[in-house]
Parts: C-alpha cells; structure tokens; sequence
C-alpha cells in the first residue's frame, strides 16, 4: 500500500522492469507485488490521474539476448520504453542458461550475464527516461580492491555502466559498499535482508527465543563484523567472532587457505548461535566454523547468508545437518539456487521480492527509501511476538 507522500508525489515515468533471463521467475514475483500495491492504492479510484500506465496488469516488458551459431548475442528489447521508469534485473550467479557455440553447449558465466546487461541498457538508451540497474548480486564485488598488480574489476563495472546512461544500482549486501565512491555522482544502494532472515528463522524454527540468556550472534570472520553488531544490537544478544588464520606463503584458487578460525569472546555453551553473512561460496570456512561453535557447546547454530552459491555442492552440508554441527541454513532467494537445494531440511529461504517491490515502487516516485531501509521496527514487532 502507499504512503501519503507516495500518492502526492509524481512518478518519474510510467514503470517498466525488464528481466534478463537468469532472473525471470523472480521478477515476475516482484511484478505480482507492485501490480498489488498499485491495484489496492487510492489512486486506482483516480480517474484523472495524469500518468498513463500507472496502474497496469504488468510491469514487465518482453526483451531477450539470442545468440549466433559463434556464441555472440544482440539485446532486443520488443516492448516500447519511450519516455518509461526502465529497471533491469539481472542475476549474474544463475549457472543453469545454456547456450550453444558452434554445436557446442556452454553455461553462462557472470561474464556472460553482464554482457547480457550491457546489450539490453544498449537497446534501451536513448528512449528510456531514467534506467535503473538491479543486481543483486554486484558483479565484481568480491575484487573490489588493489593489493598489488591486479585488476578493480568492481570499479571497472560501475564506471562502466555509468557511462552507459545508468542513473543508479541497486544492490544487497555489498561485499563492501565503498565501492560506490567510484561513480560519486550517480544513485548506489546496497540493501540488508536483516528483517527477512529473522522472518524466514521464526517461520522455520518455531521454538526459536532469542533472549540473551539462550542466544548469541557471531561473526564468521572480521569482515562480517558490521553485520553481526547490528543483530547483536536489535536483539539485545552476546557477540563473539572468529578470525582467519591464513596462509601467506602460497595461494590456492586465487586465495590464501585459512589455517584455522580462532575465537574471540564468551562462552557459547548451551546457546542457540546466530552467524551471519554475506555468502556462502563453498562453505567451507562456514561449516568449519559451525563445527567449532558445536564443539564449543553451542546448542544449535543458525546460519544466515544473502547469498548461497553452494559451489562445491550440498553434500557436506547435508553431512553436518546429519552431525548436528548446523540446523538451519538461511538465505535469500535473490540469486539462482539449485532445485535440489530447497528440498533440504536444514534449509529456508528468505523471500525478498515484496521488499524489493517496495524499494523499486518508492524509486519510482523519486521519494525517499529510509524508511524500508531501516527494519529496527519491524524486527521489534517480530522479536515481541516471538518472545511473547
């Protein structure tokens, strides 16, 4: 539903989302809650409301990327956008596209994906008013800072798209959101599913009290440390922390190895743990984690991530659930899951379409996000009926 400031303001133009193929069954469930806010606000019984396309059965446009027999690709967007509120959607984790180079079959790449992106922004510029890219997932996050002779590919990326025509990106859960000081003078927001984690925890684990007495929240490594001060601080919890012990003398895939995860903070014994992060890769260093808080005596460990890429398969995590090392596993459904994935019993999922519906209905008004930005009040709403 609307806010008042909603309906006195003006749209900057008629919506318009165009899904790129990796991330279609999700935007049309974004599509389903925006055609529902507009559908049930005031201004539907408006008959002189002045912005043709305001309230439509649908947002999305029909826009595709066909390849040649060599494994080039054109964007067509087949749809007009003349003078529209253009947002692209693209999942550039989504590793189950094929596509076909000289006979044989090939996956796409995140590569492959921005290629994708950079094609449709091409065919829409110059008639899209305002063009919006939605990645959750920021291509070229995680190398988003020089330690010696290597690319930024991150900043590459977003200067890139700005020369575009890309007015602004949004984003969850930036590996490190600093990177948006490479393109200072256009729209850059990075959003948190912290609300949706606890909802989709609640939901999943229904005898689930976070009380400081039964529960802690800890950091995986120091770089989740803002995250984790964050949930420590709304739900009133105990924070601990691990750190890497890494391997300097030699790199295995394009890393340091970790050596061990040592522990900093109180006791965990007898409590329910709370680790959050921004994704899951392999798992590895997760898991190793949650084999340590168990050790440690924890009672059970939750984990939250925005992102679950799951690149080494399930079967260890299906092990440890197995153990009682780990009894949920949570992540959005913002990026490409594996089907067998959700069929897990230690997993759940954050749904984060309505929340992106909003974000996206409120840019589209030019009006301020800081409301649905910040969840403190909700997660308090949650955190009374839980705790009853």
């Amino acid at each position: 539903m609307l806010t008042e400031t909603q309906i006195d303001s003006m749209p900057v133009g008629p919506l318009k989302i165009a899904a790129l193929e990796g991330c279609r069954s999700f935007a049309e469930e974004v599509d389903r809650h925006l055609v529902d806010f507009r559908h049930n606000t005031p201004l539907h019984n408006m008959k002189e409301f002045p912005l043709s396309g305001y309230i439509e059965d649908s947002y999305l446009i029909n826009c595709e990327c066909p390849r040649f027999g060599t494994g080039e690709g054109k964007g067509i967007i087949n749809d007009s956008v003349r003078g529209s509120d253009l947002y692209i959607l693209v999942d550039v984790l989504n590793c189950s596209i094929e596509y076909t180079v000289c006979g044989e079959k090939n996956y796409m790449s995140p590569d492959n994906h921005y290629a994708d992106l950079k094609r449709i922004i091409s065919a829409a510029n110059g008639k899209a008013k305002r063009i919006t890219v939605v990645m959750p997932f920021l291509y070229g996050g995680r190398q988003h800072r020089r330690t010696k002779r290597e690319s930024l590919d991150c900043a590459v990326v977003l200067e890139e798209l700005e020369r575009m025509g890309v007015s602004g990106i949004i984003t969850f859960d930036a590996h490190d959101p600093r990177v948006q000081n490479a393109i200072p003078l256009s729209g850059f927001d990075s959003f948190m599913p912290s609300y949706q984690f606890l909802k989709a925890l609640v939901a999943s684990v229904p005898n689930l009290k976070m009380k400081k007495e039964t529960a802690m929240v800890v950091s995986p490594d120091e770089g989740a440390m803002d995250r984790s001060i964050y949930f420590a601080n709304i739900l009133g919890l105990e924070l601990g922390m691990f750190y890497k012990r890494r391997d300097y003398s030699r790199i295995v895939n394009g890393k340091n190895p970790i050596v061990a995860h040592e522990f900093l903070g109180t006791s965990v014994e007898g409590k329910d743990i709370l680790v959050v992060d921004d994704m899951i890769s392999s798992g590895g260093s997760m898991l190793d984690v949650a084999k340590q808080l168990k050790e440690r005596g924890a009672r059970r460990v939750f984990v939250c991530t925005t992102f679950g890429l799951f690149t080494d398969g399930l079967d260890a995590f299906d092990d440890y659930y197995e153990k009682g090392y780990i009894s949920k596993v949570v992540t959005t459904n913002l990026n490409y899951r594996p089907p067998e994935l959700l069929t897990r019993p230690w997993y759940a999922e954050a749904d984060m379409t309505k929340y992106l519906a909003s974000i996206i209905d409120h840019m589209n008004h030019d009006i301020s996000i800081s409301g649905i930005q910040s969840p403190t009040a909700k997660i308090n709403a949650l955190l009374e009926k839980v705790r009853g």
